[in-house]
């Protein structure tokens, strides 16, 4: 008896691990869900799935929502789509919004977008309600030298045929911007842009700048001006600030040159002294040598010494008399002239 209990109960749970490894592999209560929805799904298909290591509520989920939503999609185009790295649940809802708003797409359209990185369902809502795109402010410089800074507001909408290799939001924003620096700039002053905003928008619309882009622009309004610093004038004194500089290194470099040559003189001076000098010593010997020879007589002698002390005497007249004149030139009592 003991025997026969042990063995009843091996052999319920040996059931109980049967029927749980089998309920765990094979999705029994999402298949029952596929059948009462509808939707056409095999068992053994949802075996084939866990065997190709695809997770079968990830891709019968949005079957269903499809056939709910009258859509016509096969099973093996999302499973594709699911081994290929995609959204399976997120393409299905964008077709359902663009057959809503009767927008021809289809699913291998829809799967590129989606597979590109894009969120498909997003670009969808997109062409459906327009987007508004706030740029920063864009600072432009009239031709008077103002500076003038702008805002502007883009609505664009999506353009599902070139959401696959189009440009993104910052192209449109950085070209958008490039127009309105270009339209300041052509300004001939800048009380024009402040009195019509609106030519701003106006020529960055004919530009054409949704070319190549994932959108297409509706509108570009201007949300805010402002005006900046002048920046011609603070051109213009940063040249005259730097013309003063050189203007200033070039006097430096004259005045270091009348001082070089000053120096210069100074020790040409010096020299042509220490020439006379030379040119002096030699006098004695050569009147000694001139006495010795006879050419010199002792009378000549007397007088050349006569002529120098003469013109020392003078001299040292001379000397006297221009100190004792006072700063006016008049010569104070007592001094002779």
């Amino acid at each position: 008896m003991i025997t026969q209990e042990i063995g009843i109960w091996i052999g319920l749970a040996l059931i109980v691990v049967v029927f749980a490894v089998l309920f765990t592999f094979v999705p029994v209560a999402l298949w029952i869900s596929a059948w009462a929805a509808g939707v056409k799904v095999g068992i053994f298909q949802l075996v084939g799935m866990r065997l190709r290591r695809v997770i079968p509520h990830r891709v019968v989920n949005p079957l269903i929502k499809a056939v709910k939503a009258g859509l016509d999609i096969s099973t093996n185009k999302l499973e594709g789509h699911y081994l290929a790295g995609g959204n399976v649940d997120r393409v299905v809802n964008a077709l359902i919004a663009a057959q809503r708003a009767n927008i021809d797409l289809s699913f291998e359209r829809c799967a590129a977008i989606d597979l590109a990185g894009r969120d498909v369902l997003e670009a969808v809502q997109m062409s459906v309600n327009p987007k508004v795109i706030e740029t920063p402010f864009i600072a432009g410089v009239a031709m008077d030298g103002i500076e003038v800074k702008a805002k502007a507001r883009i609505t664009v909408r999506a353009n599902i045929d070139r959401l696959v290799g189009g440009a993104g939001e910052d192209t449109v924003i950085a070209r958008v911007g490039e127009g309105i620096v270009s339209t300041i700039g052509s300004a001939k002053n800048h009380k024009e842009v402040l009195e019509n905003p609106d030519m701003i928008s106006q020529t960055v619309l004919k530009k054409g700048l949704d070319a190549g882009t994932a959108f297409e622009i509706l509108s570009i309004d201007i949300a805010d001006i402002d005006i900046g610093k002048n920046i011609g004038a603070g051109l213009q004194t940063d040249q005259a600030e730097a013309d003063k500089k050189i203007a200033q290194a070039k006097a430096e470099e004259r005045r270091a040159m009348a001082v070089a040559q000053e120096q210069e003189m100074k020790a040409r001076v010096e020299e042509m002294r220490a020439k006379v000098v030379e040119a002096e010593a030699e006098v004695p010997m050569a009147m000694s040598e001139a006495l010795r020879s006879g050419n010199l007589g002792v009378m000549d002698y007397m007088n050349f010494n006569n002529v120098k002390a003469d013109t020392d005497m003078r001299d040292s007249i001379g000397k006297a008399t221009s100190d004792g004149e006072d700063e006016e030139g008049t010569t104070p009592p007592g001094a002779r002239r």
